[in-house]
């Protein structure tokens, strides 16, 4: 992943509307969804029902807002890495870019494992595979395939991993682990297995083309062969075999950098091919959902295409507007943000529990906090809490950008 500044496309200036939209990403990554729970708290009416309900992930099938953030994050690092092994390609020669990619990916690896805990519980109460590890291996191997290959052998490999991935888990047999005679449970994070020795491993009973929550092939290989403590107790959403459709959605971002880099392309046309492709493997995504579900926690492929359709229409509404439009003063708190991410990401990590929010409620939770609620309105007191976390992390990307402080790998 490419955490310095990306070139525009004509190398001479940034690409403003990408940093924005990281930005915009990472606003919600960091917690900003607390400020529209504490407007419910306050008054609960349709329009805070539905932007909560949209602020939390689908329990399995179906896809909302905060779904999008994952692979949206992922689209923009296939985006940059556009432009930056580009350049480095242009330089350096192959072999430096490679170079690059192994060692900023084994170095993100490394740091994901941090993140999940590292070494603070004895094996095998370790977490493998997370959100920066998954990240890592997707930008490793989109970066790879990127210097190595061309458009049409891009595109090639895409559309393997997406077809590919849907005919493993349709046709492919998997024993039905469900520990109930007959197999009749459903497995769900809710249900209590949350140890592989409550799954019935050695069942005989065999299932094809299943896409149950925990009774599906991609669950089944965590379970069988992914070590280490799993997200979800017996599975895990970033685990094996659904990284594959997730490189897929690198390649996506990747797709959108060939766009908008292209000289030969005028702005216009560049903002009309992420729109109109876009709005077209939403559409497609859509369609293959009623064979193929769209499920975030195992990616299935047709929520690859629905997630990477948005993703591209964010993209050209940001470069329409910013790059293109230059109406840009609005968007600057983001730019801070997305120009620095992952050591915003790491920093909120570090805080611990709920990072800046969990600041926050030590600056103005316990008497503060009742005052408000007792005197303004009951559960003023949680948004003024939701709003000094987000002012404290606004704070602190503008101070590591206003002193040009960049964690780059």
């Amino acid at each position: 992943m490419s955490t310095g500044i990306p070139p525009s496309a004509g190398d001479s200036k940034r690409l403003l509307s990408l940093d924005a939209l990281r930005g915009f990403d990472m606003f919600w990554i960091l917690g900003a969804d607390s400020l529209v729970y504490a407007l419910q708290g306050i008054a609960q009416s349709a329009p805070t029902k539905l932007l909560a309900a949209q602020l939390d992930h689908a329990e399995w099938e179906g896809f909302r807002f905060y779904d999008l953030i994952f692979p949206l994050f992922i689209f923009m690092m296939g985006v940059s890495t556009v432009f930056s092994l580009t350049k480095i390609l242009e330089r350096e020669g192959r072999a430096a870019a490679v170079k690059r990619v192994l060692g900023r990916g084994i170095l993100l690896f490394l740091i994901g494992l941090i993140y999940s805990g590292g070494f603070t519980n004895p094996w095998p109460d370790m977490r493998l595979m997370g959100v920066l590890n998954r990240i890592a291996l997707c930008y490793t191997a989109g970066g790879l395939l990127f210097i190595f290959l061309r458009t049409r052998g891009l595109a090639a490999v895409a559309a393997a991993l997406l077809l590919g991935y849907w005919a493993m888990l349709a046709r492919v047999p998997f024993p039905d682990v469900r520990p109930t005679p007959g197999g009749s449970a459903v497995i769900t994070k809710e249900a209590g297995y949350k140890n592989i020795s409550q799954l019935n491993m050695g069942s005989t009973n065999r299932l094809r083309g299943s896409y149950l929550q925990g009774v599906n092939l991609t669950d089944y290989i965590d379970q069988k062969y992914l070590p280490g403590r799993k997200y979800d107790g017996t599975y895990d959403p970033e685990g094996l075999l659904s990284t594959l459709p997730a490189l897929a959605s690198g390649l996506l971002g990747i797709f959108a950098g060939l766009l908008i880099r292209n000289q030969s392309w005028p702005d216009g046309k560049k903002v009309a091919g992420l729109l109109g492709g876009g709005a077209a493997a939403v559409a497609l995504g859509w369609i293959w959902g009623m064979e193929f579900p769209v499920i975030k926690k195992i990616w299935t492929s047709s929520y690859v295409l629905v997630a990477g359709g948005y993703s591209a229409i964010l993209l050209g509404l940001f470069y329409w507007i910013i790059d293109v439009k230059k109406w840009q003063r609005w968007c600057q708190p983001f730019v801070w943000i997305g120009m620095n991410p992952l050591a915003i990401y790491l920093t909120s990590n570090f805080l611990g529990g709920l990072g800046f929010e969990k600041l926050a409620r030590r600056l103005a939770g316990g008497p503060v906090k009742s005052f408000f609620d007792t005197h303004v309105t009951s559960g003023s007191g949680d948004l003024i809490i939701a709003a000094l976390s987000i002012a404290l992390f606004l704070w602190f990307a503008h101070f590591l950008y206003r002193r040009q402080i960049f964690l780059r790998l």
